[in-house]
């Protein structure tokens, strides 16, 4: 027997059977489509008399060359006599003729990707048998003209737009509007001139024989698995090429046959809201492409009961059952014939992250899933919805229909927001705390000494940069939109304007960016901000809580963060980079006096004077914190940083120099002198301090054992601050962290000195909290050597950004610029190394350190600080890996909160997790 390529809708069971009772084998053999109306037959819902030809047939045809595999046309001929048996009507019989659909339908759906071909089966002489069944000879010229457009634009890829403007003639010679009100005879002119250009553009008359209609539209749905667009949307939307799609033959039904028949689509519950209430559109009298193409106004799908009200309930009804057999929301087409309703779809239904999560939450409570199931069905980006604001869609529209999308960029932070544009953060943070102005503060790229302008700024744009740069990193720990690496976005400081593509903005002009999509668009767009507090979010993310097995901490620098994290659900700070707080205007006299100093007794005073900011700083954390462990990291950067760029010393050197020309006394020349000496000290001390890689340079531990008394500044703050809030009664946990390990001995060296002032301190104020000393693995040697770090340290936290730069020897923000896009585009990655985490290397060495690690201290609490903590991938891989906790900005604690639960849901362990494709 040979083997069997088509399954009529009522033989599903014969399917599930052929591939072993799995049926997401089912809709991979028939498509989702075919699956779906074979299920709608055998649960007794009204489905058109059909067959679906499998995707094995698809794959066949496609790896022969185009050629039908041994015994395929056999079986669709046999399985076309037999839908003529269930309908009393023979294809291509003048008298009673039937007439037939052919779509396509992949496993998994790709709306309008793919081809469909209508009313096949007419001929000049079907359509005769067609009139007399009907007494419409109108219907029947429309349904005929629509075959031959379909047909030939589909099959033969005859241009459409020549069809159009034969529709557009004819609607204005006929003085209409709409192509329903034109009239039997004009349809049947339209016909014959679809003919001619059919025959002009294809060298042959249109086929009048039914079964090659049959054949070459079959053929074409074969064929356009490999068109453009559907590869492109494969590509875009991550579906495997190889998995072919199916043919769909289905009787036709007509919508067109009068004010007793229609057609729509629906969804069986809001897809918007998630509301439990039918939305959809219909028409009456038309056929459903009518109603996706708008060729028509459409009706509200809850007119319909009031028009033809005994249809309207059988659907109601139907939608219901279906919903209850998929246990899942349903997104439906349907057609009534003279008051008969027929079902032709039947697939999950789209929809938005709010309503994704109200029906997920409804349906348990309706008692349809599980709590498992509605955490498994919501997903992580769906979360993030609902932290960061939107734009308003129609005005996107609007914006890029009128020109006003200038370029795009990196989406490092996702959200929308506006502002006046703002090319420096003093003039950022001056506009909007001094005057109320929002601001948008675009840089070439940031830096740390630019963190109070990105504060308060509502977005932040630059023309350099990657996912994790510094603008990156700061916009996603302060939930600020940003879009970062904007190539064709210049800067000019002199004329203080930006302009991309020669369109030209001023300073002080509005711009939009949104940080989801990675957008940047001239003017001011209105957007959406969405509030935390959705109780049905707040449900759903209760459940997930119960199934995670790893931590969810945050990265958080301020007691404003650390509160915001709690609201999110942080179980803990995972990350306080003490270095930020050193940028504060009021401290930096006292960093820079540290800086520039090469006497002990000054630099001791500048420290001295920076203790009480830090341990301030730390009581807020502790007392937000109540209860919760907060890891705090040693000063991380170089010096340099905290210092003027070099090349703007220079400037300014050049410009006070310039000056001294035009000074009109001598005590402004003695001003000009003085500050020219201060900037020349100050440019000899970058000078001194530069790095030809700083990022490899004296940093993180290096720097502690360099200068040791400000670590111990740090250390004695952070334990003054534990202290004093212990004593209020609040239940405090420092972790001390300290960054850049790469040999044991710098950790031994190191946390003997801070851990003496730490007891030190605990002593003068008698009273010991709890508390720890750990380091962070950013070096693949401390990877590597972990057992030996384990016997000081008690903790270790991945700082996965700068390990992936170590493990790969490059930069990330001169990679994401440049040649890291071409890797991804040429797939010599399969993804952003600086985004997901890389398993075969980075997550090798975490897998390393972590066994080694807990083989010297069983108990080691292992985390990830990084901002992959935040990344759903890189958080299943860290729960495969068993780390204690990730850790990530505020904004992204839900996000890592629903990821963590997937992963443990599923929960599959291999034996290497880490090399796991």
């Amino acid at each position: 027997m040979s083997k069997k390529w088509v399954y009529f809708f009522d033989e599903v069971a014969q399917a599930e059977e052929y591939v072993g009772g799995d049926w997401e084998k089912v809709r991979g053999l028939l498509g989702g489509k075919g699956a779906n109306l074979g299920e709608m037959v055998r649960i007794g819902v009204p489905v058109p008399p059909g067959y679906t030809v499998t995707t094995e047939a698809c794959n066949a045809y496609l790896d022969a060359g185009e050629t039908y595999p041994e015994g395929l046309n056999e079986q669709i001929l046999e399985s076309l006599e037999t839908v003529e048996a269930k309908t009393g009507k023979k294809f291509g019989d003048p008298q009673n003729p039937l007439l037939v659909s052919c779509r396509s339908g992949g496993k998994f759906s790709m709306p309008g990707m793919m081809d469909t071909v209508l009313n096949i089966g007419l001929n000049d002489e079907t359509i005769k048998g067609m009139i007399a069944l009907s007494g419409d000879e109108r219907f029947v010229y429309d349904s005929y003209r629509r075959l031959v457009q379909m047909f030939g634009s589909v099959v033969m890829l005859v241009p459409d737009e020549h069809f159009e403007e034969v529709l557009t003639a004819a609607r204005a010679k006929a003085g209409v509007k709409t192509d329903t009100e034109l009239s039997a005879a004009e349809w049947k002119a339209v016909a014959e001139q679809f003919k001619a250009i059919f025959k002009r553009h294809t060298g042959r008359d249109f086929p009048t024989d039914p079964y090659e209609q049959l054949n070459l539209a079959t053929e074409a749905v074969f064929k356009s698995w490999f068109g453009k667009r559907a590869v492109d949307y494969r590509n875009a939307a991550g579906i495997a090429h190889d998995l072919g799609t199916a043919v769909n033959i289905q009787t036709m039904v007509f919508g067109n046959l009068g004010n007793d028949s229609a057609t729509g689509v629906a969804l069986t519950r809001n897809g918007t809201t998630g509301e439990n209430r039918v939305e959809g559109d219909y028409l009456i009298n038309a056929q459903g492409e009518d109603v996706v193409a708008g060729i028509r106004q459409t009706e509200d799908i809850l007119k319909l009961k009031e028009e033809l009200p005994a249809a309207y309930d059988e659907f109601y009804l139907i939608c219901r059952k279906l919903e209850k057999h998929y246990r899942e929301m349903q997104d439906v087409e349907f057609t009534i014939e003279k008051n008969k309703l027929w079902m032709l779809q039947t697939r999950d239904g789209k929809r938005t992250a709010q309503a994704a999560v109200r029906i997920a939450v409804d349906f348990v409570e309706e008692g349809m899933i599980t709590r498992e199931e509605a955490v498994m069905r919501v997903t992580p980006e769906q979360i993030d919805f609902f932290l960061h604001p939107q734009f308003d869609r129609k005005s996107i529209l609007k914006a890029k229909a009128d020109g006003d999308m200038l370029a795009t960029g990196l989406n490092v932070s996702p959200g929308a927001a506006f502002g006046v544009i703002a090319l420096d953060a003093d003039l950022a943070e001056k506009w909007a705390k001094e005057e109320g102005k929002d601001v948008i503060m675009v840089r070439p790229e940031t830096r740390p000494d630019d963190v109070h302008g990105m504060l308060a700024a509502q977005g932040i744009l630059t023309s350099r940069g990657g996912r994790t740069s510094h603008a990156a990193l700061v916009a996603r720990q302060f939930g600020k939109p940003a879009v970062v690496g904007v190539t064709d976005l210049e800067i000019d400081f002199s004329k203080r304007q930006i302009s991309v593509n020669d369109r030209v903005i001023k300073e002080g002009e509005w711009i939009s960016i949104d940080g989801t999509e990675g957008e940047l668009y001239a003017g001011k767009l209105p957007t959406e901000v969405p509030e935390f507090e959705d109780p049905d979010l707040m449900k759903l993310l209760s459940w997930a809580d119960e199934f995670r097995k790893l931590g969810v901490w945050a990265n958080a620098d301020y007691p404003a963060d650390a509160t915001r994290a709690l609201k999110y659900g942080a179980e803990g700070i995972g990350l306080c980079r003490t270095e930020h707080m050193f940028f504060e205007a009021e401290r930096m006299p006292f960093v820079q006096k540290m800086i520039m100093t090469d006497k002990t007794d000054e630099r001791k005073e500048a420290l001295a004077a920076l203790l009480p900011f830090q341990r301030e700083d730390f009581i807020g954390l502790f007392r937000v914190m109540d209860g919760l462990p907060v890891i705090i990291r040693l000063i991380d950067p170089p010096l340099h940083e905290f210092l003027p760029f070099h090349s703007d010393l220079l400037r300014e050197l050049f410009d006070l120099k310039i000056q001294i020309k035009d000074a009109g006394t001598l005590a402004a020349i003695d001003t000009l002198l003085a500050q020219i000496r201060d900037k020349e000290t100050l440019l000899q001390q970058v000078e001194l301090l530069h790095e030809s890689n700083p990022m490899l340079g004296l940093r993180g531990v290096r720097l502690g054992i360099h200068i040791p008394e400000l670590t111990t500044m740090q250390v004695r703050a952070i334990f003054e601050a534990a202290c004093i809030v212990a004593k209020e009664g609040v239940e405090v946990h420092p972790e001390v962290m300290i960054p850049l390990t790469s040999h044991v001995n710098e950790l031994k060296v190191q946390q003997a000195a801070l851990m003496a002032e730490a007891k030190k301190v605990m002593a003068e104020q008698g009273i010991e909290p709890h508390y720890k000393f750990g380091t962070m693995i950013e070096i693949p040697r401390a990877a590597i050597t972990c057992d030996q770090i384990a016997e000081y340290a008690q903790f270790i936290s991945f700082g996965t950004n700068d390990l992936t730069q170590t493990t790969f020897g490059i930069s990330r923000d001169d990679a994401e610029a440049s040649f890291l896009i071409e890797y991804m585009e040429k797939e010599i990655l399969p993804e952003n190394p600086f985004a997901v985490i890389d398993r075969d290397g980075v997550g090798f060495l975490m897998e390393m350190a972590v066994t080694k690690g807990r083989a010297v201290r069983p108990d080691m609490e292992c985390g990830i600080c990084g901002e992959h903590g935040g990344d759903p991938e890189s958080i299943q891989l860290c729960h495969e890996l068993g780390l204690t906790y990730v850790s990530c900005s505020p904004f992204r604690v839900p996000v890592a909160r629903l990821a963590a639960a997937h992963a443990a849901l599923r929960d599959k362990k291999p034996s290497s997790p880490a090399r796991k494709k």
